[in-house]
């Protein structure tokens, strides 16, 4: 079956028209979203800007187009462009096998009739993204991403592959360098700081072992040559930008002593050791050091460099750069570039996709008492390993604060059952990420073997995102969700006890007995009321507007099918008493979890006034209970809460009538199906 991209091409192909895209359309809503930018964006095709004579397309090179293989990179990110926009790109471009993933090759502005495909990583796939090549320009010249002197256009078309994902260029305003090497290379980014008391050659060396792309960036101030340029240090480092950590390798000097040295991939070059390389420091092409290593020496080390790479010692590493960005790949990724896919280690990578729903999975952070309905997910671990935990919102503008946090698995818990609240209460966490509004949360740790939940978290409760949690490690490990088993704990509509024990008994009975005169008002010759005169009896018996909201007509029909045994649509005073003592009870639990503001019950709160009932629900059984009781500003009144209980109560008085073998597996007819339904 033909893709979405095929048969664009092809219809535009027979039609031999220029592909306009519906889905981003050339408006101004497609560059600035919330902003609004004192002038307006013109839309040109990229032929359209070779024809003007603007100087988007430099009148020195050979016409525009989609990619040239022997072409450095030389994008630069244009008046509005994002310079870590940029970085990433020049990352991707060195990389060449992965570089192919992201953008396919055979793509020509001639034969595309202006559709081009990119592949990107978005919520834990890789997803293929189409667009047009009408580009934003202001004054004739392109507003963003742009080559110099290549005309090569596949940058900006990325660009905007990327905006459309995000939903508008103005999103990537709000995008980090981890997020672009995230999407572009599909990888987990971890940043660590270069210290020179925390960084080691053989922390570089145990790096350079695995399957794991290692970049470092110099972010200290320096001089703006040009505003449209990288910045440089006088040394020829650009700053903010990633170099590519290639080798390590020791050197003797003539001297006698060993200096250790850092091979380095300057993404902006791709020109020989020597011929236009930028770095200007110890150990570049006409640096005086070289003269203290013997002509052996000097070729052994220069035959290893490949285009753009340069050696410096390790201690001008850690004095020039101040930030490493790791980016680990698992090994199907990895497997696409040669000089990963020799390495000794592989990260291997499980995968788990969730979504914090408000009253259901959005707990908040351990701060909150909701904390525990958030996601738990259980990490077995069967070999002592290194472990990268990466947490994804998906969303890019907005962004929620995010984090997780890691306990070591209790041994009373069976190991599909979820922790419980009082688990949280007596037990220290293990780890704890840090909480930011980023789209994405990176942890490196150390396992033992054995089991340890991670819980994924907003910092605030009720809060909604999708999310992708990803564990890498080098050894065996699973991954898997726990889940709460629905069952009945206590039973939530208990009978009263027989009359005499009733004379005798507490307040609530004898209180509902004072109802019995306005009742036998309303009942027929057989002493029953239907769910009309329940609902008069109920308006006129209960006390305040409080509790008089369970006063409803639905929540009457619901007390007769949970009690109506005969199919009569009537009730007795005993089972008034009943529903009124039990009411009571109810409302009770409900009291207990409104503290900060009677008669208003926090969604997030509702599982564990259920509990308190007597009901046990898992996740799924939340969300239908969430979706059918909340209110529009996120909580439940008790006339909710009321009919949450009832209902409940009867689904499972309709399941335990069909349990006949106790294994909590039913076959239903149809008509005793639908008959179940009606009557919940």
């Amino acid at each position: 079956m033909a893709s979405k991209y095929e048969r664009i091409l092809s219809d535009c192909r027979a039609k031999n028209v220029l592909w306009e895209d519906p889905d981003f359309p050339a408006v101004q809503s497609s560059v600035f979203y919330y902003q609004t930018p004192p002038f307006t964006f013109q839309w040109k095709r990229i032929m359209d800007l070779a024809d003007n004579g603007s100087g988007t397309v430099a009148a020195t090179s050979p016409g525009p187009v989609f990619l040239n293989e022997t072409a450095e990179f030389d994008v630069v990110p244009g008046k509005m462009g994002d310079r870590w926009l940029v970085s990433c790109l020049g990352l991707l471009s060195s990389l060449r096998n992965l570089f192919y993933r992201v953008v396919p090759a055979d793509q020509t502005l001639a034969s595309a009739h202006g559709v081009f495909r990119f592949r990107l990583w978005w919520c834990g796939e890789w997803v293929e993204v189409l667009v047009d090549d009408r580009l934003p320009t202001i004054n004739g010249r392109l507003a963003f991403m742009q080559p110099q002197a290549s005309n090569c256009f596949w940058a900006a078309l990325l660009e905007k592959a990327i905006a459309k994902l995000h939903g508008s260029y103005e999103a990537l305003k709000y995008g980090t360098r981890s997020d672009g090497l995230t999407d572009l290379l599909g990888g987990v980014v971890r940043q660590m700081p270069i210290l020179a008391d925390s960084i080691r050659p053989q922390t570089l060396k145990e790096l350079l072992t695995t399957t794991c792309i290692v970049t470092c960036l110099a972010d200290k101030s320096a001089t703006v040559a040009k505003k449209n340029l990288a910045e440089r240090m006088p040394n020829g480092i650009l700053v903010n930008v990633n170099y590519r950590l290639s080798s390590l390798d020791k050197v003797k000097t003539l001297m006698g002593d060993s200096v250790q040295l850092v091979c380095l991939k300057d993404t902006f070059s791709s020109k020989p050791f020597g011929e236009k390389t930028h770095f200007l420091g110890d150990w570049s092409p006409m640096s005086k050091t070289w003269e203290r290593v013997s002509q052996v020496e000097r070729a052994r080390l220069i035959r290893q460099l490949g285009p753009g790479e340069f050696w410096l010692s390790f201690c001008d590493f850690v004095e020039i750069f101040s930030t490493m960005e790791v980016v680990y790949l698992d090994t199907e990724t990895s497997n696409d570039e040669e000089m990963l896919k020799s390495r000794p280690l592989h990260w291997k990578m499980k995968m788990h996709q969730g979504q914090w729903k408000r009253g259901v999975t959005a707990g908040g952070c351990r701060n909150h008492e909701s904390f525990h309905i958030n996601p738990q997910l259980l990490i077995s671990v069967q070999d002592e390993q290194d472990l990268v935990i990466a947490l994804n919102q998906h969303t890019a503008v907005e962004p929620k604060v995010i984090g997780f946090t890691m306990y070591t698995w209790d041994g009373e818990y069976m190991l599909s059952e979820c922790l419980q609240k009082d688990f949280f209460k007596n037990h220290v966490s293990y780890l704890n990420s840090d909480y930011g509004n980023t789209r994405h949360v990176s942890y490196h740790t150390h396992l033992e073997a054995g089991h340890y939940v991670l819980i994924p978290t907003t910092y605030e409760p009720a809060e909604e995102a999708h999310f992708t949690v990803r564990l890498l490690g080098t050894g065996s490990f699973r991954l898997s969700c726990l889940e709460t088993q629905t069952m009945i704990l206590l039973d939530p509509f208990p009978a009263l006890k027989s009359t005499d024990a009733e004379r005798a008994g507490g307040p609530k009975v004898k209180s509902v007995c004072q109802y019995e005169p306005v009742y036998m008002q309303l009942a027929d010759e057989n002493k029953t009321i239907n769910c009309f005169e329940l609902h008069e009896l109920l308006e006129a018996c209960l006390p305040n507007d409080y509790i008089k909201g369970c006063a409803n007509i639905d929540i009457c029909r619901q007390v007769i099918a949970l009690q109506d045994r005969s199919g009569s649509g009537r009730i007795t005073f005993q089972q008034f008493k009943t529903f009124m003592v039990n009411l009571k009870s109810w409302q009770g639990v409900f009291k207990m979890y409104t503290k900060e503001k009677a008669g208003i019950l926090r969604a997030e709160r509702l599982r564990d006034a259920l509990c308190d009932i007597g009901f046990q629900l898992s996740t799924d059984i939340m969300n239908c209970l969430i979706q059918r009781y909340i209110r529009k500003d996120g909580t439940l009144r008790l006339s909710d809460f009321v009919s949450a209980v009832i209902h409940l109560t009867t689904a499972f008085n309709q399941f335990h009538l069909k349990n006949y073998g106790q294994v909590n597996v039913i076959e239903v007819h149809l008509h005793d199906w639908i008959k179940s339904i009606l009557s919940c």
